[in-house]
């Protein structure tokens, strides 16, 4: 499939279709409702955004982790935690010692009726993963507007308070992505950026930063389109091509469900409609998370478009950071 760029290649530079691996992650999009409109959004979530899981489609859901007890759930959205039964779905996929992680954009911790919410997180040993996408305040509420900088900032400093991000305590994780048409620089080093930054300026300390890059869907698309920048980027990543990445991009081992139960082989994917490449279910069934197991997931192929190149450029890029080593030139 090549309907997402724009560029004039026609094939993808893999030879063989991306199969999928053991199912781990169990990926939950609870929704696009979110407290911040980022510009980088690839699921264009925002205040106004109305799409929330319904009560009918979190039952289901909960029955589904109990039975198959994924390593792990993760939570995203819009803001996860401002969906109704985020909580509800927390508890549930702990009591079946599923690790659980949160990813927070910060800003929602002092949002009005999340006031308990750090609480309720450590109660439960939730991973936070926070969005942070620059140790500038300038760049991040260029970003993800005006103020959201302090915001987070003050959200670091409580989740650090709570032990969250302390050595020997609870993982804090935060995820970088480009302000522009670039792809992330080297994982390690503007981890150690970060780490000076952020504790001299602000005494925050993190378990680890993840590197994303930027996928030319949607929002991000339309900012490239507007600044001329489009064909560049997409050249960029043809260019940086890493066939080392393949082994480790997260669609290999995730399942990306959206408010209506539906299922997609990666949460990009999940953005663009794109069903999943080869599900294991009749072709006249709807593709939902109950109609589906993850040992009949086992081999199946994964749906791609060139979108796909922003998770193979570089070190590669999947939801938990670089999946490769810093490419030779």
């Amino acid at each position: 499939m090549n309907t997402t760029l724009t560029s004039s290649r026609h094939q993808l530079p893999w030879s063989e279709p991306l199969r999928r691996t053991e199912l781990t992650t169990l990926q939950l999009n609870l929704g696009r409702f979110c407290n911040l409109a980022c510009t980088h959004c690839h699921v264009e979530a925002g205040p106004k955004r109305t799409e929330m899981m319904p009560l009918a489609v979190r039952e289901r859901v909960i029955a589904w982790i109990r039975e198959h007890r994924p390593a792990v759930v993760d939570m995203t959205g819009g803001a996860p935690e401002l969906i109704p039964g985020f909580r509800e779905l927390v508890q549930a996929a702990r009591a079946v010692g599923c690790q659980v992680i949160d990813r927070c954009n910060l800003a929602v911790l002092d949002e009005p009726g999340q006031e308990d919410l750090i609480d309720f997180l450590v109660e439960n040993e939730v991973t936070v993963v926070a969005s942070m996408p620059c140790y500038l305040s300038d760049n991040v509420d260029r970003q993800r507007g005006r103020g959201t900088y302090d915001r987070s900032i003050r959200g670091l400093q409580r989740l650090n308070a709570a032990g969250c991000g302390r050595d020997g305590q609870l993982p804090l994780y935060l995820v970088y992505n480009p302000g522009g048409a670039s792809l992330p620089p080297a994982q390690d080093a503007l981890e150690r950026d970060y780490r000076t930054r952020l504790q001299d300026d602000w005494g925050i300390t993190f378990t680890g930063l993840w590197c994303l890059a930027n996928v030319p869907i949607t929002r991000f698309r339309a900012f490239l389109e507007r600044s001329g920048k489009l064909a560049d980027y997409e050249e960029l990543l043809w260019q940086s091509y890493n066939p080392a990445t393949l082994e480790g991009v997260m669609c290999r081992s995730t399942v990306s469900v959206d408010h209506r139960g539906r299922v997609y082989d990666c949460d990009f994917n999940l953005a663009l409609g794109l069903d999943m490449g080869d599900v294991a279910v009749d072709s006249n069934t709807p593709r939902h998370l109950w109609d589906i197991t993850p040992t009949r997931l086992s081999g199946k192929t994964i749906a791609t478009g060139t979108h796909c190149l922003a998770c193979t450029a570089g070190c590669g890029s999947s939801c938990t950071g670089a999946v490769a080593p810093t490419p030779t030139l």
